[in-house]
């Protein structure tokens, strides 16, 4: 079965694991889903990810979640960028989610990374989701 929208699919199995407070979850492999996991890790949202590679030739990404006294690290993972509606925002217009606190993960032509990030490169681009 294909699937429409393959970012929205990881930021919900991430959301539906740790309302159950599963340590583990695992997702179909892709480029994209790669880059989001490591700006995921790179702040610190994250322990880890580790790829899996399947008897039939497919892989998977098997997401270590990370818990602060019992409670998820991840508060909110909001998908922002719809395939229906995509959302760009040049260097200038990039959001501060929570003041800062929290992150938007953004595409850019120098690569998938956090909006700190991508105002310190001087790029804008599409604004994949926010983290808080």
């Amino acid at each position: 079965m294909s699937m429409n929208d393959p970012l929205g699919d990881l930021l919900a199995r991430i959301r539906n694991a740790q309302m159950r407070n599963h340590s583990k979850v695992s997702s179909p492999a892709s480029r994209l889903r790669v880059s989001v996991l490591d700006v995921l890790k790179n702040e610190g949202y994250i322990r880890g990810y580790a790829s899996v590679e399947h008897k039939d030739g497919k892989s998977e990404l098997e997401i270590e979640l990370k818990y602060f006294d019992g409670a998820p690290v991840i508060r909110e993972i909001a998908r922002v960028s719809k395939p229906g509606r995509r959302v760009y925002a040049s260097v200038k217009n990039l959001p501060r989610i929570n003041n800062g606190l929290g992150v938007a993960i953004v595409s850019t032509p120098k690569g998938v990374m956090a909006d700190h990030d991508a105002r310190e490169a001087n790029v804008g681009g599409e604004v994949l989701c926010t983290v808080f």
